[in-house]
């Protein structure tokens, strides 16, 4: 068996290849949720993984996959093809772009796409809610019958104070704040994220740990998670970020 890298009581981390050490580890998680490399540099690091998404199938029925437009349009097959279905997208937005082209829009955001496999009533759904206070009177409105095709809108009042949580989010990235990898997500963005796909005390997988913010995202929520990163660099840099007895949100 491999020897973890880092371990505590949720949370436990491995150095190597995903591609090597999933098979070996023979887990099964409620939740997949990673950011692998786009393989859109030059970057050592930034080379995309052949046949990740088929061994995180054998894995987890649901995923949340970081990534931009141009990586899911160009292997969106692969996902597919192992099995997996789109259910949503999910948009965060950041104050500071990370783009450096002058000949086209500054880049300011980043995806996030749910994928799942098997039936979707099977798969563990609980949208965040946020607080809200838009509206000076807290109603909705419901649709009433009004004809074969066609319904009337009717108001309904309700007592809640919150909303389910938008597919937008705007977070501040961590680019200026001494982030640990140079794609770090903030655990803002990762938080909602996991609550929905994965519940309370269930099992989060992240084939590509990077610094480790997705397993200290979901050892503060409330679950449990096992990290893979194959640079032993950062490996060793979230090592000491998941040791440390106060955590960074």
């Amino acid at each position: 068996m491999a020897t973890p890298y880092y371990q505590d009581e949720q949370v436990t981390l491995y150095l190597g290849d995903c591609r090597e050490l999933l098979p070996e580890l023979g887990l099964q998680a409620d939740l997949v949720c990673t950011d692998p490399p786009y393989g859109e540099t030059s970057l050592p690091w930034d080379r995309w993984p052949d046949r990740w998404t088929t061994l995180a199938a054998t894995t987890a029925s649901s995923m949340w996959c970081f990534g931009s437009m141009r990586m899911f349009l160009q292997h969106g097959a692969e996902f597919t093809a192992a099995g997996w279905k789109l259910s949503q997208d999910v948009v965060w937005e950041k104050p500071n772009g990370t783009g450096f082209a002058t000949d086209r829009f500054r880049r300011v955001h980043e995806h996030a796409l749910h994928w799942y496999r098997g039936p979707w009533q099977a798969v563990h759904q609980d949208v965040p809610r946020e607080q809200w206070h838009g509206a000076s009177s807290k109603r909705v409105n419901k649709r009433t019958s009004a004809g074969e095709h066609t319904g009337a809108i009717a108001s309904a009042g309700y007592d809640s104070d919150t909303r389910l949580a938008r597919s937008v989010m705007r977070v501040a990235n961590l680019h200026q704040r001494g982030a640990v990898h140079p794609t770090e997500k903030p655990v803002g963005v990762l938080d909602p994220l996991i609550r929905y796909g994965c519940p309370q005390g269930g099992l989060v997988l992240d084939l590509f740990a990077g610094s480790g913010s997705t397993l200290d995202a979901a050892r503060q929520s409330g679950r449990r998670a096992v990290g893979i990163e194959a640079n032993e660099q950062y490996a060793e840099r979230a090592a000491l970020r998941l040791s440390q007895a106060t955590f960074a949100a």
